[in-house]
């Protein structure tokens, strides 16, 4: 039974910073990918940064691109994503997700999910 987990929402001032982790487990992900989305009030469930678990290839929406970074440990099975200079627009229900295979931007690629963890910027 694959779960993801995750930690580390909360609310922050606009410039702030945060980082989320997703403990992943139940399985041999060393041939998977692992992505971050977001979902805000009244709005579709949107890609934010995806890493592919064997190559470390990487992939960031344009709108966190140069504030985000995504990484992992492979020893914890766990995936980070590191968020500076929030602005609130990033407010949003943050989803951390797996899928086989390499990192795409496609939210219905990806089969496991996790519960959400909350992100509030306050400007």
């Amino acid at each position: 039974q694959v779960q993801l987990v995750e930690y580390g929402g909360g609310l922050v001032q606009a410039g702030g910073s945060l980082r989320l982790s997703c403990a992943a487990s139940g399985r041999t992900f060393s041939s998977y990918a692992m992505g971050w989305f977001r979902q805000a009030p009244g709005k579709e469930r949107e890609f934010v940064a995806a890493v592919s678990w064997s190559s470390g290839s990487i992939g960031y929406a344009d709108s966190v691109k140069g504030r985000f970074t995504i990484s992992k440990d492979n020893a914890k099975s766990t995936v980070y994503l590191q968020m500076n200079s929030l602005k609130p627009e990033d407010t949003a229900v943050y989803y951390c997700a797996a899928k086989p295979g390499i990192w795409t931007r496609y939210v219905r690629q990806y089969d496991y999910w996790g519960q959400g963890t909350q992100v509030t910027v306050s400007s």
